[in-house]
């Protein structure tokens, strides 16, 4: 892929190569150095929720009163790092599109959810929509920023990828459902099911270094769900945001949300599709 780094990250990339390229090989080497990569490329991909939940952490800590709210801090540090990123050219602006569409979509989520008493904002805020201050929509953006960067830094592609429409009439279903189940009934296990028909075939390939791999995408869903659901409870332990049970204490977010995160995968899976459409597998070997 041509465009697969941005002009920084090709520099990166570049010296980075030519200090791995004189490591030692051997199986245990190899095994060490993709694993490394890995790990680096991980957070690479993360940079801007990495960013986003340090920063919540950090406040969470320490927060000198000087006139700015801290949700509202948090609103203009976002809105900072995402242009700081696009100048610097850390990400490229079709990735920007992706978070804008993660942000529009999750706020229409947050609006809905806080009304309904699924969660609450604690703190006050002067940048917000009702009850929902509008750094809320840029946590959403964090997935759509992460799974938008790992497409081109690990030079991601797919086989047995489903049909796009099938997928996109899912997610609009699991969309539906996130509204819907306070009036009806909750189809999440159903749709849970429906996943694992649609993705059960279907393969993630992915390049670290020296090495391609490849992962069932059930799999890569659980991983990056469970992922999303320990920032979720860093995210309530600052009181970024709060379930009613915490409201007098903080306690662990229930394993049910792991579920509402699996079934949010697709969703966001769906998002990147509109920009980055799924690449097809070709088997070298």
């Amino acid at each position: 892929m041509a465009n697969r780094f941005t002009s920084v990250e090709a520099g990166i990339d570049h010296a980075a190569h030519g200090v791995l390229a004189r490591m030692p090989r051997g199986r245990l080497a190899d095994g060490l150095i993709e694993f490394l990569v890995f790990g680096l490329k991980q957070a690479w991909a993360c940079l801007f929720g990495g960013l986003m939940l340090g920063m919540i952490l950090v406040t969470r800590l320490w927060w000198p009163e000087f006139g700015l709210l801290r949700y509202d801090f948090w609103f203009l540090a976002a809105l900072a790092i995402q242009a700081g990123m696009i100048l610097l050219r850390l990400e490229t602006l079709e990735e920007a599109r992706v978070i804008l569409i993660f942000h529009l979509v999750g706020t229409g989520m947050e609006l809905f959810k806080t009304a309904a008493g699924s969660w609450i904002y604690p703190d006050e805020a002067v940048f917000r929509i009702g009850g929902v201050p509008l750094f809320s929509g840029f946590m959403y953006a964090c997935v759509g920023s992460y799974m938008a960067r790992i497409q081109r830094i690990f030079d991601i592609s797919f086989s047995r990828y489903p049909p796009i429409w099938m997928t996109a009439v899912l997610a609009v279903a699991i969309y539906v459902n996130f509204f819907s189940h306070h009036y009806i009934f909750d189809f999440r296990w159903v749709l849970l099911g429906s996943i694992g028909l649609l993705y059960g075939r279907s393969w993630l390939h992915y390049r670290v270094f020296r090495f391609s791999h490849r992962m069932p995408m059930l799999l890569a869903f659980l991983l990056v769900a469970l992922f999303i659901w320990v920032a979720e409870n860093i995210g309530t332990w600052s009181r970024a945001w709060i379930y009613p049970d915490q409201a007098n204490g903080w306690s662990m977010v229930s394993w049910s949300k792991l579920v509402s995160w699996y079934l949010l995968m697709l969703i966001s899976v769906v998002l990147v599709t509109l920009v980055h459409p799924p690449r097809e597998h070709i088997n070298s070997g």
